[in-house]
This record gives structure tokens, sequence and C-alpha cells, in this order.
């Protein structure tokens, strides 16, 4: 047998590239990385659902009519907007390259799967949210270790985890090859979530208390509340999501990024569908009750949600802001989430109005704030409506 060396090339999809990101995140191929992440990532799960949430055709011609809505849907980032209610999608719209078989990432909004996880463990008694990380988490670095787990949830903490992503070396980046978006400068690192998240390290010389009443955006926050609920409930967090998902009737699959060992990225690894990402939002709507009688997440918790304080995240006019509270965003009666490039998921819990947006902005960081803004405020003006 030959002693040759098989010649081999880095992956292209990975590989990091010019400013510092993998090919799929770089403007130019961003809106076809999004669409196919499911597939370029390195590690995953898919999950499905036996019964599936039946979805009617009941179209509502007042929402095509929103100047707001006219002006989204033809902007050039723009991918689809579904808006429904119950068991009826009231408007539905793709832009011209994408359809509605289509699965894109979710990216943060992956986040609010934490919520129904959360509110159950509080329901039952199982989690204090006034307790420390380290009470549950022993092994958890000085970046957590003395943070409470309500202001964690509430992105309400400080440390030297950072998410700025007009920088092409923060802490949000560097932590991808965790979880497969990109490959590690040593090919031979093959460190985990939990490993990782443990490296995380308070600020030199200050506590972790938010200094300022804006949220300290930090996804790792998301992911250490996904070790914690696995710890305090000896559940792992792929039964948990396949809970979610079978309670909220997915018609195709939950796609779940993980690390190389199987942990779900729970802070921004999922992908769907619109339609389920549609029936996601319904399940909030519906407080967690799901197809079959499953009930996923707690009632009351969405209650407290609502009420709780929180961290504000964004000001959306200068009399009304968005709050961070439990791992999703909130205004008004309306919970939801943001995801980096240009999504939206809006639950109003009152109304039962549910929003969902897809879209790839093409900017460097692919972020922009303005339309970022008009993207939520054309949200809040669907849900705050009682169709």
């Amino acid at each position: 047998m030959s002693n040759e060396k098989l010649e081999t090339d880095l992956n292209p999809d990975l590989v990091v590239s010019e400013d510092n990101k993998p090919r799929w995140y770089l403007p130019k191929t961003r809106r076809e990385g999004y669409r196919n992440l499911h597939k370029i990532n390195r590690y995953g799960l898919l999950l499905r659902s036996d019964l599936v949430l039946r979805l009617n055709k009941k179209f509502n011609s007042e929402i095509e009519e929103i100047p707001s809505v006219k002006s989204m849907i033809n902007n050039k980032y723009f991918c689809s907007l579904l808006v429904g209610k119950n068991q009826n999608i009231l408007y539905e719209k793709y832009a011209k390259d994408f359809s509605e078989n289509q699965p894109q990432t979710i990216m943060s909004i992956t986040k609010m799967f934490i919520n129904l996880f959360i509110g159950k463990l509080v329901e039952q008694k199982s989690i204090d949210l006034n307790k420390k990380i380290s009470d549950y988490l022993p092994n958890i670095g000085s970046g957590y270790a003395s943070a409470t787990i309500q202001n964690v949830l509430d992105m309400n903490i400080q440390n030297s985890y950072s998410e700025d992503y007009t920088d092409p070396y923060t802490s949000s980046f560097l932590h991808e090859p965790i979880c497969g978006w990109r490959l590690p400068e040593n090919l031979n690192e093959k460190m985990g979530q939990e490993e990782y998240l443990n490296s995380i390290k308070s600020n030199e010389g200050k506590d972790l208390s938010n200094d300022s009443k804006f949220s300290h955006y930090k996804s790792a926050n998301t992911d250490v509340i996904g070790i914690l609920i696995e710890k305090v409930s000896g559940k792992s967090l792929k039964e948990w999501l396949l809970d979610a998902v079978e309670a909220a009737g997915f018609e195709d699959a939950l796609y779940m990024g993980t690390d190389r060992y199987g942990m779900p990225w729970i802070s921004g690894g999922g992908c769907l569908i619109s339609r389920d990402f549609l029936r996601y939002g319904l399940l909030f709507a519906r407080k967690g009750k799901g197809v079959g009688n499953r009930q996923i997440g707690s009632p009351k918790f969405f209650d407290q949600t609502l009420k709780n304080k929180g961290s504000i995240y964004m000001k959306l006019s200068d009399n009304k802001s968005l709050y961070y509270s439990n791992s999703t965003m909130k205004t008004g009666d309306w919970i939801g989430h943001s995801g980096l490039g240009g999504q939206f998921l809006a639950v109003n819990l009152k109304t039962g109005v549910v929003a969902s947006y897809f879209s790839v902005i093409d900017t460097k960081s692919g972020t922009d704030d303005e339309y970022k803004k008009n993207m939520i405020n054309m949200l809040d003006e669907i849900v705050n409506k009682n169709f």
C-alpha cells in the first residue's frame, strides 16, 4: 500500500476567506447561503412531527394595502412574509427567487424555544430565576458564574463575549467553528459547546452587572441557558426540541445545527420553511398549546414575559421601545425575535395574530439599522390589527 499522502482541499463553503468570514456569509453569496445553511453547516439534527397543523388559506385583502407591507415586499432583501391567525393564512407572499418549500435559517429566532423550555421548568418549580448560574452550573466560568438566570435570559449582563456584527473578529463570529459554521484555524480542535461556554470570562476588573438600561446582546447567553436546561431537567435539548416540533406540527423539518457532539445550537441553529416559520409563531400565539392536545411551555410564563421589565433592545420611536425579556423581544401585547441578516417573527399574545418575515440583508456586516427598524415597525403594525 502506497504511503503517498492524499491530496485535499479545505471545504470551500466553510473556509474563512475575505473579511474573516466563510463564503456562505459573504454579501455576494449570503442569499444563497441562508437558504442552504441547513446543508452547509458541519453538524446537525433533522426533527419532524408526526402530526401536521393544517393551515387554511383565508386571505385578508387589507394586509396587502398596508403601505409598509407594499414597501417591504418590494425591497431587494425580501424573501417571504406570512401572516396567520388560528389555523388561517391571512397573507402569503414570496420573492421571485423564493418558494414555500424553501428552508431558510431563522438565526437567533431559534432563541425563542428557550422561552418554552424555561417556562415549563419555572412552572414545575424546578428552577429559580433569581438564583445564580453557578448554582446550577458549578463549572461555568467567571463570565456567567455570578449572574442570575433572569438577567442572562434578559440579555442584561456584561462580560468578555461580544456580538458586534460590524467587527469581523467579534466573539459571535469566532464562536462559529464550535457549531460548524466555519472551519477552525486548527482542524484538530474538537471543542464542544459546553467547554467553550465555560471558557468565557468576565471583563477584567468589572462585575457582570449591566451598567446601562440597554441590552448587552450575546448569543452565548442563550447557549448557557440551554446547557442549564439539560442539567436541571435531565432531559437533552434534542428531546425538548422534538417536543416543541411535535407540538407546533411542522409539515417539513426543523433543521437544527449542533456542535460536533450533538448539542443543539439553541442560540441560532434553526432552519425552517416559511409556513413552518409561521407555525412556530402560532405555537406561541396559542401559549404553547400544541397539536394533539400537547402542551409545551407555560401559559403563565408567557404573561410573565410580557410583564417582565427586561432590558431595552431597540428604540422603535421616540415613545416606543422593543425590550428583551425571557429570551424574546417584546413590546405592548406582542413577543418575537429578530434574526441576523433580516429575519423577524412577531406574535401578538392578545389577538393571536402572527407575522413571520424572511429576508437577506446583503451589507458587509449583515446589518442595516434603518431597514431593521422599518421591518419591525411593519410587523408591529400588522400584529396589532385584530383581523
